[in-house]
């Protein structure tokens, strides 16, 4: 079958918008590198769309009608927003899903320590990395340092000019002949990638009976003491990330491509986020976005999908539209209909023999659909059905957006998962629908510029089609 690169299609105007698209989307990246980021990101643009928050309308006794807009933060890392339809909730949703966690290092809770003069943070990698990519770069840290008393202090260190970077140091060439024999999995052990924080060590005078051991350690904790006001303890309960320092840049001559940090899964979480901000008017369906944390992980804990966190919140909408029942609750996730929107793996031709190239996605050529995930013989996989596969072909034909459909690789070479069959358990229809990205997990990512034109696309006439 025959897929047209997306880029053939554009006129002027519309090359106008998605240049002025992919700027915007860029800014959601740089400025939310962690859940928290994106959700505190996500919420200013719904306010700014004139969502109301859920939890004060519960509060204020507030019943909602048809056209309101309302949105839902759990935890300070998910965010849910909603147009109310004017069809009966009962009769189900139009969902698009996605997560804002991305691969990553996080501090340990007991992590400063000095050697031989080096002071450094110890830190345990988030979700699927190659280890061995996340040294000899520049780092920063991001999150929050919850105090005793139950102040935050927010970090965002090494993201101005302005501001120091951090560090991972990797074997130098000359001495690496047994490193080198060892398999890629092994270069790099998890608990090498100690950070490297200071190396400027406390100054005392003659007359100071303080501890003198350890004291870049003691210059480090210093420097927290003035400038953020923490104590060693309070790393105990921190939630500190370590990512790549810098933007996301445009890239090639023809500036068609983006590459930064977090690709998995913000350029789904994005676009599908917007398509429900920017609906216009009241849609018949009631409309939702989920951004949603730790798919990386297995959507485990409070804040993954695997909680109880998003039918808890269409409860509370069900309620505030006067419609509540446990009955009308289940009838409406079984009747909702959502695309599962995460990201494929690009065809990369320099490392062809792990795909199968006629079911690949395609940089270039628009959103891909995956109507099952999983690994080898499908296994934690969704696998939409054929209906429900027939009816996003019309739709996506009728609106002329660019789509192909892939999986992940070959079949026995490896396989992933999405939030999509942890979604599926309501009886809801589920299919994944995202954008090709090369270098996924990586410290940058790259994606075209048109395919997330094209999931945009894809995204806004899903939700005033299906």
């Amino acid at each position: 079958m025959y897929r047209k690169v997306a880029w053939e299609g554009y006129r002027e105007e519309e090359t106008a918008r998605l240049e002025a698209f992919a700027a915007d989307y860029r800014r959601f990246l740089d400025e939310g590198k962690t859940e928290r980021e994106c959700t505190a990101y996500a919420e200013a643009l719904a306010k700014e769309k004139g969502f109301k928050n859920l939890e004060d309308v519960v509060k204020s006794g507030e019943k909602l009608k048809s056209g309101d807009r309302v949105y839902a933060t759990w935890m300070g890392k998910d965010i849910m927003t909603f147009v109310v339809g004017s069809r009966p909730l009962e009769e189900g949703m139009s969902i698009l899903g996605a997560h804002i966690d991305s691969p990553r290092m996080d501090v340990k809770q007991n992590p400063l320590y000095e050697e031989e003069g080096i002071a450094y943070l110890d830190t345990h990698y988030y979700g699927g990395i190659k280890k061995y990519q996340w040294v000899a770069i520049p780092l920063a840290l991001h999150g929050v340092v919850v105090k005793k008393d139950g102040s935050k202090v927010t970090w965002t260190i090494g993201e101005k000019d302005s501001d120091p970077v951090f560090y991972v140091s990797d074997l130098l060439i000359h001495l690496s002949q047994e490193q080198l024999t060892k398999q890629a999995k092994d270069v790099i052990e998890g608990e090498a990638l100690n950070l490297i924080v200071g190396s400027r060590p406390l100054v005392f005078g003659e007359d100071d009976k303080a501890d003198k051991k350890d004291p870049v350690k003691q210059a480090v904790l210093q420097l927290l003491r003035e400038q953020y006001g923490i104590e060693e303890e309070d790393f105990i309960s921190a939630e500190l990330e370590v990512v790549p320092a810098g933007k996301s840049r445009e890239t090639g001559f023809d500036r068609s491509m983006i590459i930064g940090y977090g690709h998995d899964d913000r350029v789904c979480a994005y676009p599908s986020l917007m398509a429900v901000l920017n609906y216009e008017g009241t849609p018949e369906k009631t409309l939702c976005a989920i951004l949603t944390d730790k798919e990386e992980i297995g959507s485990v804990g409070a804040t993954g999908m695997n909680s109880h966190f998003f039918e808890n919140v269409v409860a509370e909408l069900l309620d505030a539209c006067g419609q509540y029942s446990d009955l009308t609750l289940r009838r409406m996730l079984r009747n909702s209909r959502m695309l599962s929107s995460d990201v494929a793996a690009g065809f990369d031709p320099n490392f062809a023999s792990v795909f199968e190239k006629k079911n690949a996605a395609l940089v270039g050529h628009g959103v891909c659909f995956s109507k099952f995930t999983g690994s080898r013989g499908k296994s934690g996989s969704n696998d939409a059905n054929a209906e429900y596969v027939a009816e996003i072909r019309r739709i996506m034909d009728d609106n002329e957006v660019d789509f192909q459909t892939a999986e992940l690789g070959k079949v026995d070479v490896g396989g992933g998962g999405t939030i999509a069959y942890m979604c599926s358990k309501y009886g809801m229809n589920v299919i994944d629908a995202g954008i090709a990205v090369l270098s996924m997990h990586a410290p940058f990512e790259l994606i075209s510029k048109a395919d997330l034109w094209e999931a945009y696309k894809c995204y806004a006439v899903f939700l005033k089609d299906a």
